[in-house]
């Protein structure tokens, strides 16, 4: 296994992680995220305005809505819904941010990237959890490559 970036070692080490964008349709990349990091040993919470349950546990709507501590957040929704997840961040006292990107724009809005960074927010922009959490699959292990290559990923 390849060393973590400290980025992702830091953003991985979180105690509780939120995945705003995780779907009904269990085969969106979000719902993957959401396994991967709950399979690997992390408390993970579903974020969906549209479901209170998803992947079996309950799902709220909003940052603001989850009891208890949240460490960091998952962004895989539209580009269009991740400032507002900023702004909840700033409230919510959520420090790490990491926003999903694999070849195209992915969940990257360079507006909730700017106020995460006036917020004191770190900010990991591209890629995923599915590039390091072991085991990596072949794909994985592939867009951690290129997007490596390209700098799109931390």
């Amino acid at each position: 296994m390849r060393k973590l970036p400290d980025s992702v070692s830091v953003f991985l080490s979180a105690n509780r992680i939120a995945v705003a964008g995780v779907s009904r349709d269990p085969n969106h990349y979000a719902n993957a995220i959401f396994r991967r990091l709950r399979d690997t040993g992390h408390d993970v919470v579903p974020v969906n305005p549209h479901a209170a349950e998803l992947e079996g546990v309950p799902c709220y709507p909003d940052l603001m809505n989850i009891p208890g501590e949240v460490d960091s957040l998952m962004v895989a929704t539209p580009p269009d819904a991740a400032f507002s997840l900023v702004r909840q961040c700033g409230q919510r006292g959520i420090k790490q941010v990491w926003f999903h990107r694999s070849i195209g724009a992915g969940s990257v809005s360079q507006d909730a990237v700017e106020e995460a960074k006036a917020k004191g927010i770190t900010c990991l922009v591209g890629g995923c959890p599915l590039m390091y959490c072991e085991p990596v699959d072949v794909f994985h292990r592939c867009m951690r490559v290129v997007l490596h290559w390209r700098h799109r990923a931390p």
